[in-house]
């Protein structure tokens, strides 16, 4: 695990659209069902809705092993996204998608402990943002403590599942890997995600101004451009881990 300039954030998403856009429809056809699966498992209450985050791990190394079939010049194709279901490391995304939802109860918790639950009841429409009580309460005080959670549990689980599924590691081992990889190369990644986030900005401000009179047309046309940027970040994020970590070994 090197050291990177942070121009190779930048560089990630370039290469990340390359790949894309050597089998575009496979990818997008990859995503698509995905999504429509989140659908269905998001109609059933609180045990689907939960289910749907504790299987990302699960469903996210599908994506990976999309983009190494693609440099290896095999097609895309719809029974990849079960790639993670095989067994043992099932298992193991499934303890690190449940690792997952505990550090997002755990920073939840914390958050409400410093504002008194009101970030919660923002985030889920109890309260009315210009109210007197949302004005008031200490959201600064939330949001550290969600960061100081969320940060170091997104740095070990940033490559915990493509290095659980292509190199076998154990969850520990994983997420220990994958924290130090990120922290190394920091600056690297603090480039990346701004410049999703900067992409992402641009193309909602331009479909906005396009398509701004049509509020059906704009809600369909941002549908549609979410579900290619997220192929576009999972092309990117495989770019990341085949520098950090090399090519992955074929499954």
């Amino acid at each position: 695990m090197g050291k990177f300039p942070a121009s190779t954030g930048w560089l990630w998403i370039k290469q990340g659209f390359q790949l894309f856009l050597r089998q575009p429809g496979g990818l997008t056809s990859l995503a698509m069902l995905y999504a429509m699966l989140n659908l269905v498992m998001n109609l059933v209450p609180v045990v689907g809705q939960l289910a749907s985050i504790v299987l990302i791990p699960a469903f996210s190394v599908a994506f990976m092993q999309a983009c190494l079939d693609i440099e290896q010049g095999k097609r895309v194709l719809p029974a990849l996204l079960l790639t993670g279901f095989r067994k043992p490391a099932f298992l193991k995304l499934l303890a690190v998608g449940l690792l997952y939802v505990s550090a997002a109860a755990l920073a939840i918790g914390l958050s409400s402990l410093a504002d008194d639950g009101m970030l919660l009841k923002l985030l889920t429409g109890k309260v009315d943002p210009n109210s007197k009580e949302a004005r008031e309460a200490s959201l600064g005080s939330a949001f550290v403590m969600i960061m100081l959670v969320g940060l170091p549990a997104a740095m070990a689980f940033c490559f915990s599942a493509p290095l659980i599924y292509f190199q076998n590691m154990g969850v520990g081992k994983a997420m220990f890997f994958s924290f130090f990889a990120v922290w190394r190369a920091l600056k690297t990644f603090i480039v990346f995600a701004f410049s999703q986030f900067g992409l992402m900005l641009v193309l909602t401000q331009i479909i906005g101004m396009l398509f701004g009179g049509s509020p059906k047309v704009l809600v369909m046309v941002m549908q549609i451009v979410l579900l290619l940027f997220s192929v576009l970040i999972h092309c990117s994020f495989y770019s990341s881990y085949r520098q950090i970590f090399g090519i992955p070994d074929q499954k």
